[in-house]
């Protein structure tokens, strides 16, 4: 059973949506009443939003490459640029290959990367959240490939030199520039998945330092950064002894460092 849209109700809906500052106000109340089963879960999940509570955890739900992505509340929503992480990552996933998510949060990246290429990928992902692995958990193909812990720390040891690629969309946010995000992701987002240190490269060079132990020879690590941060992430792909180069997409405001292993 769902809520239907009565012009009447759309009227209600998009006016406080839209006083409330939503730029999409038409959309989101559709969505919305697409979502609810009952009247009064329908007036439950517009006060959440009204009250700035970003869409995809009043829905339950976040669009990533074509796919539904379950997303709870205190979970990093999946930006419209990760896909171009993904976009590099297929490209160099082999069939067989050995896939790692680190930091996978809700887990998107592997979810779209499995969706992409098919079974012909063996898919793991680690993130240190109990909210996010409990969430990756009902989005990627095998829950039980799904780790809670810090960075490698986590994984079977038997993956040691046998990763293809390793993809991470770590934390990049300065410490000092989180204040600056939009209140959806300082107040709704967990704060470990933002915060990447004084230069937010904290976690990226920790990354980038143990790849090589886990990357087979010729593997691949790709991270998700800011054009801005850039040539600092590949400062630090260098000083693992990563052969790196640096990828963007204007049209996705999205930039992505590549590491090859050089054995």
């Amino acid at each position: 059973m769902s809520v239907s849209l009565s012009p009447s109700l759309e009227f209600v809906l998009v006016t406080r949506l839209r006083a409330a500052g939503c730029v999409f106000a038409e959309d989101e109340a559709r969505l919305i009443v697409s979502a609810a089963r009952t009247s009064d879960e329908l007036a439950s999940m517009l006060d959440r939003r009204v009250a700035g509570v970003p869409l995809e955890h009043v829905l339950g739900w976040a669009e990533f490459c074509g796919l539904r992505i379950a997303v709870d509340p205190r979970v990093f929503v999946p930006r419209r640029r990760t896909a171009f992480l993904v976009e590099q990552a297929a490209a160099l996933v082999c069939p067989r290959a050995v896939v790692v998510d680190l930091c996978c949060g809700s887990g998107a990246v592997g979810a779209a990367l499995a969706e992409t290429l098919g079974d012909g990928i063996e898919l793991y992902a680690v993130d240190i959240d109990p909210a996010a692995v409990r969430c990756a958990r009902r989005n990627v193909p095998d829950p039980g490939r799904v780790f809670e812990g810090d960075l490698y720390e986590p994984l079977p040891t038997t993956l040691r030199g046998s990763v293809d690629v390793l993809v991470a969309n770590a934390p990049y946010v300065p410490t000092d520039a989180i204040r600056l995000m939009p209140p959806e992701a300082r107040f709704h987002e967990p704060r470990v998945s933002l915060d990447g240190g004084a230069d937010g490269l904290d976690i990226q060079r920790r990354v980038a330092l143990g790849a090589r132990d886990w990357l087979a020879s010729g593997g691949r690590l790709l991270i998700e950064t800011s054009e801005s941060q850039a040539p600092l992430t590949a400062e630090a792909f260098a000083d693992a002894g990563l052969i790196t180069r640096i990828e963007t997409s204007e049209d996705m405001d999205a930039t992505v460092v590549v590491g090859a292993d050089p054995r």
